[in-house]
């Protein structure tokens, strides 16, 4: 797959006023160093990149400020993106505004994180002036309905982002809050949660896969992805409309694909490579990843439990 795996970084405990445990933190020497060592390893700057490294500390409030400007001012100098958690829950306004009398992009642009380069989680409780802000900077959203949703978050403001002219990519956030990663289920949920506050002609299908597509290459930064066009990277799915779940909407295929219930792919290219054909991952034994992760997850609960 292409991916752009985010190191993430913790540095500060609950002992000294911040969110994570303070048995997840690591110091700040130790989490440069490491970024160093994965960028010098992994990372692949060249166009058609298959694997290209973030710089991403998780939150503003489980680092210290100092390593935020710090990782912002490396990451630029390497030529690298930079990823956080911004703006997704109520608390954290509330605490932005309580240790620096500020909103959290307003804090974000005070610590040098905005810009073409950089990319949000979430975004969910953003005022008109922040949104105009990520869109006058270039900033981009990574919008995470189904986690949204799950966790009780609230509900992004995407189409007053889309209007503003803001970067908007659509993302999954993570398997321990969403426990799918289906992008055409994800791209559904952003189509429909839009609607239920801002009504049927909210969001369209072709937006939402707008967004899936071209809105995340231009979120990640990449010009070499994310549409079908000449000097651009052959990364292509193709799906059959001759299945039960699309049967008699082949008058508007884009829109049977959110529409109609999401399935999987018949067809996937990544970078001119097959891998998936007739639905099927090419080169990879499946049962056995599936017993090897049933097991895995009853040795982690067992060892929770003893714990």
């Amino acid at each position: 797959i292409r991916f752009h795996p985010c190191r993430g970084s913790m540095s500060l405990g609950k002992s000294k006023g911040g969110l994570p445990p303070d048995s997840v933190v690591q110091t700040e020497e130790e989490i440069m160093a490491d970024c160093q060592r994965v960028v010098d390893t992994y990372h692949d700057p060249n166009p058609y990149a298959m694997c290209r490294i973030v710089i991403a500390p998780c939150s503003p409030f489980s680092v210290t400020e100092e390593l935020m400007h710090q990782s912002a001012v490396w990451a630029r100098q390497q030529g690298l993106t930079l990823h956080t958690h911004v703006a997704e829950t109520l608390d954290e306004e509330e605490f932005c505004l309580r240790k620096v009398g500020l909103r959290p992009v307003e804090y974000m642009q005070e610590l040098g994180w905005v810009g073409e380069d950089v990319w949000y989680a979430h975004a969910i409780y953003l005022s008109e002036e922040e949104m105009d802000l990520l869109a006058e900077t270039g900033t981009g959203v990574a919008h995470c309905p189904s986690s949204n949703m799950r966790l009780g978050s609230g509900i992004a403001p995407i189409r007053e982002m889309l209007d503003r002219g803001v970067k908007v990519g659509l993302a999954v956030d993570g398997s321990a809050s969403n426990d799918s990663s289906h992008m055409l289920a994800e791209a559904r949920m952003a189509m429909l949660l839009q609607r239920v506050q801002k009504g049927a002609g909210a969001l369209s299908a072709q937006e939402a896969l707008k967004m899936a597509t071209l809105g995340g290459a231009a979120v990640l930064g990449r010009d070499d992805i994310g549409s079908l066009s000449p000097g651009k990277a052959a990364d292509f799915i193709a799906i059959s409309l001759d299945r039960l779940e699309y049967a008699g909407a082949g008058q508007d295929p884009l829109g049977a694909l959110l529409f109609c219930r999401p399935v999987n792919v018949d067809l996937s290219v990544i970078n001119g490579r097959v891998v998936v054909e007739k639905g099927h991952i090419v080169g990879f034994d499946l049962e056995r990843a599936i017993a090897r992760q049933n097991e895995t997850s009853q040795e982690m609960l067992k060892r929770a439990i003893s714990t």
